[in-house]
This record gives structure tokens, sequence and C-alpha cells, in this order.
């Protein structure tokens, strides 16, 4: 286009010179056709000096002419369309003027394009030459424009050098001279006016005489960093404008933008969405954020509990809680261990957890924790889940670890209002400290269950009726305390060491009714006995949690509960179960459903490393414990079931046998923490027979093996500690073995 103008400058003369001599040259023409044409015969035209020369005049007026006519039509047409651009363009430099002395009249709004380049010109200053970004920078901002003005958003790509729209760049003389008194535009002139982002504009000193260069070469590249900072930047009116605001170096925010941080603070606390969602807040979920975070350093994980607190160990709710000093225990939630050392039962601190409301920002991941909130329906084919609050909240994979809830029994919930007052279903953190406060205010309590909840509980309460005269009260259908799992005789060992800690045993007890009567519960038996107590506490077992089933059409097992998973622990192509509320298949022992802190910690790990794509079956086989206070605990694993044969072997204790003295060698309170995949060897089967135990009054320590046809399926350690990896490695080999009494030697009891 510049090549054009430089023509044209130079044709321009010639076609003014040219005119002329045509304008004069037709006069004569015709005057002189005028008077010979008629006199002049045509028979004579071609050899007369008259005829001669009109001839040739009438040529160069056609050829004159249609050059003329050629350029007047490309010249209206050119000075048509510059015109007016440039009458828009003066217009605006005139209203630039009109603004630097009073600013009462409203601003024309220059190009959109032009905006842009302002707010990037500040947003990235890196990108402008020096003395470059004052004449750009000097535009308006698109607020203050007419809804006419932005209309042409298709004219103002930057423009090529080659097209007509290069011109605009430069004025002509008349236009130059006018705009050069109002090029430079005062510092206040700009810093009223509110731009796109809530930024201010930089000043502007530039003259606009060589706008032209300047606006051809910086704007290309200013004006795609402007469109990238549009495009990632949202709208004013939504709070993440002003969060990214703040994030560029140059930009200064006014006093009126303060107010807008107050929406930030208030946007949902729950994300919408989350790759890893796991529903439920105890061991299972929290070992399966460990084990996803490991597998997947960068995954954000969400787990939604309806308990107010953050993942905790339920163990010392029953054990090491009842047996600690401080009296700000329940609020504390502070024990110390067997061995002296102190801890909380939180497995992490909340400085550990992201906030809910910065886990879809996060750009390390992590782990949040929305507590308070329960889902109540599970959208499998949507992949989406909805909480009691009506909040949905979509994933990627998903993991249901929602426990179980404690069994009451029916007699007591048909006894009505006054009963259940005086009922405590243990379980929670609550449950722990409303008991604790019932214990120090009531005379009597009634454990009904004999189980190792049951029995752990007894034994605590009975420790502290000695200081406190608290009766204690235990009561259960077997003949001893853990019956259903313990030999009868081991049982009954167990039965008359629970008494010995002041707990007044009411064995083959069956509830006919509760009643309350007389500010007293009256509990009656089927055998007409009648016992009479302030308030009960029922340990009777765990109810799975399988809520979710019907909504998310799961599969729930008829015969053990839980939602029925396989060996990987998936219920679905995306959906993973753990903890109590999982029947799983155990590829060693078949379907199975456990209730215990290990299981919870193991099947959790397994299905978050499931989760990450590991796709591996349960084989580690979880351990359980319980603690009859600090003198007497036993580890168990595998199915340990009274009704099944089993082989004991037993030697005599020391001092170095109970789990006080195993916490203070593991260092751990929760012994299958200390747990190792220590490799152990395998026995050697001997061809003598099994020999028949003769049990003594006296069980110091030793081993308890459960058959099922002549293969060991489980294995409890009675005051036997840290040899769990054995254990494991007999029951993974699954062999029969002909003398147990040899296998019992790998466990070293015979030692002093």
């Amino acid at each position: 286009m510049l090549k054009c103008r430089a023509l044209w400058r130079k044709l321009a003369p010639l076609t003014r010179s040219a005119s002329t001599v045509c304008r004069h040259n037709v006069k004569s023409t015709a005057l002189k056709n005028g008077r010979t044409q008629v006199l002049v015969p045509a028979a004579h035209m071609s050899t007369g000096p008259a005829g001669g020369g009109g001839n040739e005049n009438a040529i160069y007026v056609m050829l004159v002419g249609a050059a003329c006519l050629g350029g007047g039509a490309y010249a209206y047409m050119t000075v048509k369309g510059d015109s007016k651009r440039y009458e828009e363009r003066i217009l605006e430099i005139s209203s630039r003027s009109s603004k630097q002395a009073p600013e009462s009249q409203p601003l024309v709004s220059p190009e959109p394009e032009e905006e842009a380049a302002d707010t990037s010109e500040e947003s990235i200053p890196a990108a402008e030459p020096p003395g470059e970004t004052e004449s750009a920078s000097a535009e308006e901002p698109v607020t203050e424009a007419p809804a006419e003005a932005a209309a042409p958003v298709v004219e103002e790509e930057p423009p090529a050098p080659s097209e007509p729209e290069a011109t605009l760049s430069e004025p002509p003389p008349a236009a130059l001279e006018s705009a050069e008194p109002v090029a430079e535009i005062p510092p206040e002139a700009t810093e009223e006016a509110p731009p796109v982002v809530e930024e201010v504009v930089a000043e502007s000193s530039a003259p606009t005489e060589p706008q032209a260069e300047v606006l051809e070469a910086p704007l290309t590249a200013v004006e795609s960093a402007a469109e990238e900072l549009v495009t990632e930047a949202p709208p004013p009116a939504e709070p993440e404008a002003v969060q990214e605001a703040p994030a560029e170096p140059a930009v200064e925010s006014p006093p009126e933008a303060e107010p807008a941080a107050a929406p930030e603070s208030a946007p949902l606390t729950i994300p919408s969405h989350a790759p890893y969602l796991l529903i439920g807040g105890g061991t299972a979920s929290f070992a399966a954020a460990r084990s996803i975070r490991a597998r997947d350093p960068g995954a954000k994980v969400l787990i939604v509990t309806d308990e107010p607190d953050l993942p905790y160990m339920r163990p010392p709710l029953s054990k090491e809680l009842w047996f600690s000093d401080d009296p700000s225990v329940t609020e504390t939630l502070r024990f110390k261990q067997w061995n002296g050392k102190e801890r909380s039962i939180f497995f992490q601190p909340s400085s550990f957890y992201v906030k809910p409301e910065e886990l879809t920002s996060a750009e390390n991941g992590g782990v949040a924790v929305l507590t308070g909130k329960k889902v109540i329906q599970m959208d499998v084919r949507g992949n989406k889940v909805k909480l009691d609050d009506d909040t949905e909240i979509s994933y990627d994979k998903c993991l249901i670890a929602t426990g179980g809830v404690p069994r009451n029994l029916q007699v007591i919930e048909k006894a009505g209002d006054e009963v259940m007052k005086r009922t405590t279903l243990f379980r929670k953190i609550e449950d722990f400290k409303s008991l604790d406060s019932v214990s120090r205010n009531v005379k009597s309590i009634t454990i009904i269950g004999g189980g190792f909840l049951g029995s752990e509980l007894a034994c605590a309460l009975g420790r502290r009726s000695s200081e406190t005269g608290l009766e204690v009260i235990q009561m259960f259908p077997e003949k001893g305390n853990m019956g259903k799992v313990l030999p009868e005789y081991l049982s009954n060992w167990t039965t008359e060491k629970v008494k010995k800690e002041g707990v007044r045993i009411v064995p083959e007890a069956l509830v006919k009714s509760v009643i309350f009567k007389d500010d007293k519960l009256e509990i009656r038996l089927k055998d007409g006995r009648q016992v009479k107590t302030d308030h009960i506490v029922a340990a009777v077992g765990l109810e799975p949690n399988v809520d979710l089933a019907k909504s998310a059409g799961l599969e729930v097992d008829s015969d053990f509960g839980g939602f029925r998973v396989n060996a990987e622990l998936q219920a679905r192509s995306n959906i993973w179960v753990a903890g109590d509320a999982a029947c799983f298949y155990d590829i060693r022992l078949g379907r199975r459903r456990v209730e215990h802190h290990d299981h919870a910690v193991v099947s959790g790990r397994l299905a978050g490393e499931n989760m990450t794509g590991a796709s591996k079956p349960y084989w580690h086989q979880s351990m359980f414990w319980s603690d009859l206070g600090p003198d007497v605990g036993y580890e168990a694993i595998g199915i340990v079931d009274s009704s099944l044969p089993t082989v004991g072997v037993f030697a005599k204790a020391t001092s170095k046998d109970t789990p006080k003295a195993a916490t203070e060698q593991s260092g751990t309170g929760i012994r299958s923490e200390s747990e190792t995949e220590a490799t152990a060897i395998s026995p050697v089967a001997s061809s003598t027979s099994a020999p028949i135990v003769e049990h003594k009054d006296e069980y110091g320590k030793g081993v308890i093996f459960y058959l099922r046809d002549k293969v060991v399926v489980g294995i409890i350690l009675w005051n036997v500690f840290n040899r769990m990896p054995i254990a494991r490695k007999i029951i993974k080999d699954g062999e029969e073995h002909a003398d147990l009494n040899e296998v019992a030697k790998l466990f070293n009891i015979h030692e002093d």
C-alpha cells in the first residue's frame, strides 16, 4: 500500500497537467471540427489537412478520457474508504482532546484490538519494546466504549503491511497537523478509566507522528499476548478474576477491588469433581488415600465423612484411652501406650490435609476431608454422588469405605425413649466421651456382649471401678468371654481374668426385656434373672453400612453382609470397597468379611493401589488383636472360630510376654503398624501324629491353631507378639501339618 501511495504521488501532477491539456485540446478540436465538418466533403477527409488533425485529436481524447475515468474511479474508491476511516480517527483524537480538559463528555472507544493490546502491555511489560508501549497504552478501556463503537469486531485483526488499512497509521497532512497537539495524554486522563480486568492504565507521553511504524510492528506480538490474557482471565463479575489479577506483577488494584475478594471467601466449599472420591472417613479411607498418593504423587483425593472429625484410629477408644491419667483425655484424645509413649488417635494433624475448597486448584494435589457430610445417593452410570444437602460431586474413581453401624437389641429399641437415652452404642469419639462422662456420674453400668469390644470395655471400666466404686456388669449368651473366638478352656480362663478386674460376669444371659422403673433400668433375662443398672452399653456386633447399595445397584452378600466384591476389592469398573463394609473373596480362605483395624489398613491400602492400576488380589492376611489390660493380650490371623477344631501349644510366660513389653519392643501401640513382610521358614511336616494337648489352669503364652480339613486356617498368638509374619506364611502355604507341636516351635514360645 505504501508503494501505491508513492506511485500516486508521482502520477498526480502528471494527471493534473494531462487533464488541463485535455480540456484545452477538446475545446479547440470541437471548434475546428464544428467549422470544417460541414464544409469538407467526406471524400476528401483522408487527404485534406483538416481531416487528418481531427482523427488524431479524437484518439487522444479517447485515450486520455479513459485514463482519467479509470484513475478517477480508483482514486474515488480509495479516497472514499480512507476518508471514512480518517474521519473516525480524527473524531477519536478530538474526543481525547476534549477529555484532556474537562473530562465531562463520554469518550469515543478505540478499536477493541488496541484495547486488548493496552491490557496485555501492562500485564506483560517484557513483551513491549521501549518507547512503543506509550502509544498503544494510551487507548481507552472497553468499558468506556459506546455500544455502536464495539460492533466492527471483524475489522480489528492486526493489519498486514500490504493491506489498504495500513494507511490508517499515517493520516493526511491536515489530519496529522491537527493530531499532533493531542497525541500526549496526561496520566490523570487514563488513571480514572476502569480497565477491563480492573487494572490501572499506564501513562502515555509518546507523540503520534511515528504511529505508522509503532502500530504496525509491536501490535502483532502484543495483540497475541492480549488474546491469551482475555482467554485465561474470567469475566470481572466472577471471583476468579480477582485471583488472577494479583498474580500479574504490573497490576495495581483500585480501592474498589477490595470488596471483590468477599465472594471468593464464600464460594462453595464442596468441590464439584474429585478424581478420587472416598466415601467414609475411617481407617480404610485414610489407608487408601495414603496408598493413592504414594503411587500417584499428584493425585487429588477427597474424603467425605458424616463424622465431624478427621480420620482417626478406633482401637484406643476401647483400650488405652481408658487407662490414661490425664483428666482432659476426652478433649486431647491423646493416650499413653503400654510402653509409656504418648500419641494422638488421629492419623495426621489438620495441617496434613488440603482444604476442600482448595483441592481443585492444588498444584501438587493432596488429600481433603469433607466432614459432617453424608453421601445418600450414588449414580454409578453418571459417576456422581449426592450428599445430604443435595450437593452433587462427580468422580473418576470411587471407594466405598462406609464401615458399619453398631447393632442394638430389638428389646432395647422397643423399650422406649427413656431406655434408649440410657443406652450407648459404642463406636465413635462422641461415644467414648459420652460413656466416660456417664461412668463418672452413675453407680452402675451393664455391658451386654462378650466379644472383643464388650470384654475390652468391661476390663477398662472394671479398672476404674476400684477407684470410684462403680459397679460394672457384663452379660453375654456364651459361657465365657469371647466364647465365639477362643476355645472353651481359654474362654473360661479369660473370664476369670476379667472378674479379677472387678467385673461382675453374668454368662448364658439372653435378654428378654428392658424397662425403665424407679430411675433404674431393669433387664429381665429369659431364665428369669433380673439385673438393675443405671446405664447400658450394647456391644453386640457391627452391621455393615450398605445404604448406598440400592441407589448404586451394588450386590450385598446374603451370608456375610457387606458389598460383594472380587479379590481385587472391586464392585464395578471404577468402584472399590474396603474395610468393614467389604465382603471380599480371599484367594486362600474363600469369601469373607472382617471387622478389624488391620483389615481396614490392609484392604484400604490394596484398594488404593488398585484404584491407581495395580490390579492386585487380596492375599495379605490381615491380623487383629485384643488386650485385656496391659498384662494379657493376643494377636490373631485368619479364621478364628471356636466351632472349628483347635490345637493349642502353651509355655510358661515371662515378664517379656505382655502387651506392655510388646509395645516397648516395637515402639508403637498399634501393633499391626509394626508388621513387616519378613520371610518365615516353611515348617517341615513330621510323620508323627498331632498330640493331645493337656491344658493347665495357667496359660502364660502359646499358639492356638484353627483347622479346617486338617489345614491351618487361623492362628491365635496368646501373649506372643511380633511373630505375625510366621503365622501369615503358614496360612498362605495352606499345607497339612502332621505335628503342630513342631510348627509351634517356629514361634520360639519355649525361649526364656
